[in-house]
């Protein structure tokens, strides 16, 4: 029996520009503080498998079927 293999793809998180992490400003001391991104998990990047992206594809682009007859 042959594994089946899921293709993912990688994309730069767009949370944290791909570094990794995230500056943040505390209004009280106005002071700047460097926090882990936490959508990819400080990796700067996130990935989908494909098949998540073709059915968001297929979903997205799929109009739905609307009947004329019913718009009068």
């Amino acid at each position: 029996m042959e594994k089946s293999k899921k293709v993912r793809h990688a994309a730069i998180c767009s949370d944290c520009n791909g570094n990794g992490y995230i500056k943040a400003m505390i209004e009280e001391s106005r002071e700047h503080v460097v926090l882990q991104c936490k959508t990819c998990d400080s990796e700067g990047e996130i990935y989908v498998d494909e098949s998540e992206v073709v059915e968001s594809y297929i979903n997205a682009n799929n109009p739905t079927i609307i009947d004329k007859s019913k718009l009068n």
